[in-house]
């Protein structure tokens, strides 16, 4: 009949494998579960390229695996391993630590090893002055063998160790034995000679006691304690469901011991709160299907405290990880990184190899880029910037000319100066309004000519404005027709001048169209094609606003109306000619009599915005892009 198996102490992986082993449960977890533990602590610390070493033999070859399996999923790389052994020589020991050593960028290395290769690993490394941050399986756990004589090479270590607490009853029943009560245990008279270094010959050896000295109780005492139960509750319930009514030990349903029902009916569905538990502690001893034990682990780091190394307990793992980075003391204080590339700046990516998760190249964004993931920069829209840390894009403020800026103030104080100005002369027109020196300068054309004056300089608070659908209408009605206004009376006035003395030279009669209402009605009829040019553009370009970025500098946005340059320009076509007639008439107007030398100053005022618009013009597309410096120019 196959017997039935409850272990204590074996923790190797095949140990799961039912095919191989069908009667076989255990009180200690497999040791995959440790090989999580150790992947979730460097998650934990972003120690993401990490080397191993683990022992030749079952425990260390099916630990690194079910490590090295973890670890993919976790998309931990390994940079190198490597396998140690009992036979293996100092030298041997020596080149493990250079091989470790050749891959600088992993600082942390994984050990799957038993104690006393473990002890061999930190004395090499102690002989070549090598540094690691160490994370230990519990074939190291907490023992003090294993750091002896090379404490400061091992300080920093994370080891791992079953969870475990000791019996009291257990010591005190253990401390009371000696050979003449405990003569049922047949290695125990060895063990006490050995232990007290006597013969039980001699007289004065069984005298001693197991009290004298210091005594360390075995981690796995608790776990032999639970074995025991577990089969003792297993044959209990079975006597319990087949021999319900018995009064006897064995009933006959007991006797043909059917073990395969024995361990899947009893043993695997055996549940029970652990014996002499702590209570402040929880622990249930059950089985998976698999007969195994739920894993749970205490993680220690090795530092050192008031002088002295020692292993602190810092956390635990029982299907998560628990730490308390509070109690960790980091050189530098702050964790060591275990990467094979430096982390990228902020405002960079990873560019991956095909095929690696752990090495890459960083490549900085684009200023206008914000990061999209940890692998991809992505463009902001136009109208908004990355955010300071680079999580998103915001949008811009709106840049327009306002009243307070200095490129304001400046126009604005000018324009208020002139038309303080232009109305001083109104107010003089007004108060001379009869006299002949105001009735022989073409008193209505004169008022014309100052309303469009005070049109242009009015105009320079349009623009300031913000641009908005109501603005924009204005300045592209206001620009062309204030100069219209302008240039259509002092072309009407030329040409009158220029008619009149034409006309006395050739001692013809007197011109057609020279009184002040039809000097008025031809200026209007002048003024109104601007006007016409006007609605015609309103038209073809419905006014409005838009937001403007230069591909070159995409964190300015630039709040304007819609319309092109080109259209304005065009839209001013019309005074352009306007100017041409008027120069054309002052030249030829320049001789006349003294009572109308006013012809000379609009000649002299012609020749001057001839070339001022010949200079607005470049300069205007030249500085289109900056909206304070073509405020300034128009």
């Amino acid at each position: 009949m196959p017997q039935a198996k409850i272990s204590y102490a074996s923790t190797s992986a095949k140990l799961s494998d039912k095919s191989r082993y069908d009667y076989f449960a255990r009180t200690v977890p497999p040791d995959f579960y440790q090989a999580k533990a150790m992947a979730e602590i460097l998650r934990f610390f972003n120690w993401t390229y990490v080397s191993t070493v683990a022992s030749e033999g079952d425990y260390g070859e099916t630990g690194i695996d079910a490590f090295q399996q973890e670890a993919r999923a976790s998309q931990i790389c390994i940079a190198t391993s490597a396998k140690v052994s009992r036979s293996m020589s100092r030298y041997s020991y020596d080149q493990v630590i250079r091989s470790l050593q050749q891959k600088s960028n992993a600082k942390v290395v994984i050990l799957f090893t038993r104690s006393e290769d473990a002890h061999e690993l930190l004395v090499a490394a102690n002989r070549l002055n090598a540094s690691f941050t160490w994370v230990a399986s519990d074939g190291w756990g907490a023992q003090e063998i294993v750091v002896r004589g090379s404490e400061a090479v091992a300080d920093g270590a994370f080891t791992i160790e079953l969870a475990s607490y000791p019996i009291p009853q257990f010591a005190e029943y253990f401390m009371g034995l000696n050979p003449y009560n405990n003569t049922r245990n047949p290695w125990f008279r060895e063990f006490w000679e050995n232990r007290f270094q006597c013969s039980l010959h001699d007289l004065g050896c069984g005298k001693h006691s197991l009290r004298d000295g210091l005594f360390e109780q075995e981690s796995k005492i608790m776990f032999v304690v639970n074995a025991v139960y577990a089969m003792a509750h297993a044959l209990h319930n079975m006597r319990q469901a087949l021999c319900p009514n018995s009064t006897t030990k064995i009933c006959d349903a007991l006797k043909p011991g059917n073990g395969r029902r024995f361990y899947r009916e009893y043993i695997l569905k055996t549940k029970f709160d652990a014996p002499f538990r702590p209570a402040d502690t929880e622990n249930m001893v059950r089985f998976d299907t698999f007969g195994d034990s739920l894993g749970r682990y205490n993680i220690f780091h090795y530092h050192k405290e008031d002088g002295r190394y020692v292993y602190r307990k810092v956390g635990y793992w029982a299907q998560n990880l628990t730490l308390n980075t509070s109690q960790i003391p980091w050189e530098g204080h702050a964790a060591p990184t275990s990467q094979c590339s430096d982390p990228c700046r902020k405002n960079e990516v990873k560019s991956m190899q095909p095929g690696d998760v752990c090495c890459w190249i960083c490549i900085p964004c684009q200023p206008y880029q914000y990061l999209k993931d940890e692998l991809t920069c992505a463009d902001c829209k136009f109208s908004e910037w990355p955010l300071a840390n680079l999580t998103g894009c915001y949008n811009l403020p709106e840049e327009y000319i306002r009243w307070e800026d200095a490129w304001a103030i400046g126009p604005v104080t000018i324009s208020c100066l002139g038309m303080m100005c232009t109305l001083f002369i109104i107010g003089l027109f007004l108060k001379h309004n009869d006299t002949p020196v105001v009735k022989a300068s073409g008193r209505e054309l004169s008022y014309i000519l100052l309303l469009g004056v005070l049109m242009c300089y009015s105009m320079t608070f349009i623009y300031i404005s913000k641009p908005s659908m109501a603005v924009c209408t204005l300045r592209r009605l206001g620009l062309g027709t204030s100069f219209a206004v302008c240039y259509s009376a002092l072309l009407t006035k030329t040409n009158r001048i220029a008619r009149i003395f034409s006309g006395v030279k050739d001692g013809a009669q007197r011109p057609r169209f020279i009184s002040p209402a039809s000097q008025v009605a031809i200026c209007g009829g002048l003024i109104s094609c601007q006007l016409v040019v006007v609605m015609v553009w309103l038209l073809v370009e419905a006014p409005g606003v838009r937001k403007e970025v230069n591909p070159e500098r995409r964190d300015i946005v630039t709040l304007k109306c819609n319309s092109k340059d080109s259209s304005m320009l065009i839209s001013l076509t019309y005074n352009c000619i306007l100017i041409i007639l008027c120069t054309v008439y002052a030249f030829k107007t320049r001789k006349c009599p003294e009572n109308f030398n006013e012809a000379k100053f609009i000649g002299f005022t012609m020749y001057t915005t001839c070339i001022i618009w010949l200079a607005f013009q470049p300069i205007f597309y030249v500085t289109a892009s900056d909206y304070r410096v073509s405020y300034q120019v128009t």
